[in-house]
Formats: structure tokens, sequence, C-alpha cells
């Protein structure tokens, strides 16, 4: 028996030996495993705080907001004929206030011209009258294109002559209300200008204070029978109320 012992020992310790081995290279790939799993795991938990945190954010929306007009900026655009009414895109109205800015310009401008001109005529048709009475030869050695240099000369009709427009009096009045008139509506244009200015600054601030407001186009007009109870002043009385929706 000890003979046979002996003869198998080595074997023995031969089996032994690989059955550490294998056992600890198993152990070695569970282990491996482990931590694979444990990688991976890892791996999905920082995706899914990644997603979590991507949701999170607040992306602006990409829609586009109603415009809505500040009146306060409008007012301000409005320093410019035209802007407060662009700003507020209502550019119907362009045609309106160029065109009556246009017109106003275009009346100051003639009336302006023209009273400087009978202004002109009546302070040198003055003076000369003055000189003419003060010298009787004043009009001696003055050829016509000396009273061509003077203001009231354009103002001759074709059928007289220098000395006769001097001599009249009732040319010095004509230039004198030619002058008033002229003035008056100049100073009138300027007026006007001035009113159409503050009328669009005031319209553009309207528009942009009202550009939401809302205006419903349903006009309605109700008709039904209508009943007034008997009081001690009154008896009841039946007939028919009327109103109108706008």
């Amino acid at each position: 028996m000890k003979i046979v012992l002996s003869k198998y020992r080595g074997l023995l310790l031969f089996l032994f030996c690989c059955s550490l081995t294998i056992a600890g290279e198993a152990q070695e790939e569970k282990q491996g495993m482990k931590e694979d799993t444990l990688h991976v795991e890892t791996s999905d938990s920082a995706v899914v705080s990644m997603l979590a945190s991507a949701d999170s954010i607040r992306f602006p929306s990409m829609r586009k907001e109603a415009f809505k007009p500040d009146p306060k900026k409008a007012v301000l655009y409005a320093l410019i004929p035209g802007m407060g009414q662009i700003y507020n895109r209502k550019y119907w109205k362009l045609p309106l206030v160029y065109g009556g800015f246009m017109g106003c310009t275009y009346a100051i401008t003639w009336n302006n011209k023209n009273y400087q001109d009978y202004r002109s005529g009546y302070i040198d048709l003055m003076n000369d009258y003055s000189e003419y009475l003060n010298h009787p030869d004043y009009m001696e050695g003055k050829d016509e294109n000396y009273w061509k240099q003077r203001g009231w000369y354009s103002f001759i009709p074709g059928n007289s002559t220098p000395e006769e427009y001097l001599k009249n009096s009732n040319n010095q009045s004509n230039l004198k209300r030619g002058k008033d008139y002229y003035r008056r509506y100049r100073d009138l244009s300027i007026i006007i200008t001035v009113g159409l200015y503050a009328i669009w600054m005031i319209d553009a601030y309207v528009d942009a204070q009202l550009f939401d407001f809302d205006i419903s186009p349903d006009l309605s007009f109700h008709f039904e029978p209508a009943m007034t109870q008997k009081t001690a002043f009154s008896s009841r009385t039946y007939g028919f109320n009327c109103s109108l929706k706008f």
C-alpha cells in the first residue's frame, strides 16, 4: 500500500497544482468580467446624466415674437418726419406725411419770396419817392439800367414809365398791401407746418400705444320686445328695444 501511494504521489501533486492554476485563472476572469461590467455601467450612467442635463437646458424659442412698438421710441423716431410711422410699420401714412411737409415747404418758400420782393420794392419806392419830393430833379440823368436795380422796377406795368410809377402815391399802398399779405401767409404756412409736425408726432405715439387695441368689425343690430313694469307713477307699458353693437 505504501508502494502504491508513493508511486502516485507525483501524479496527485501534479493534479493539485493544475487545479490551483485553473481556479486562479477563473478568479481573474471573473474579476475582469466584473471590471468590464462596472465600466459599462459607469459609461451608461454618464450618458444618462448628460442627457438629463441637456434636457434641463431651456433653449430660446425659435418662434418669431409678435411685433409690439414702444410708444417712447415711436416719439423719438417721430422727431424725424415719417420715421415714427416707419417704426410703427404704418407705411401707408408716409405719402400723407411727406406730401404735407412738401406742400407746406413750398408754401413757405413761395410766400417768403413774394414777401421779400414786395418788401424790397416798398422800401426802395419809399426812399426814391422821398428823394423825389426833396429833389425835383432826382429823376434826371438816370438811365434804364439804374432803375432796374431798384426793388420796385419789376412792379411797373407795361404801359407805364419809372417816373410815372414813382410819382403815383397809390403804388406805395399797393406794395405795402402785397408785403403784408405775403408775410401773413408765410407766417400762417409756418404755423401749419409746425402743427402738422406735432400731429404726426402724436399720431406715431397713439399708433404705438393702441397698436394691439382690439377693434372688432362686428356691427350688429338687435331688435327685441321689451316691457316696463308698473310703478306708482306709471302704468305697465309694452314696446320694442333696439340696440346697435359696434
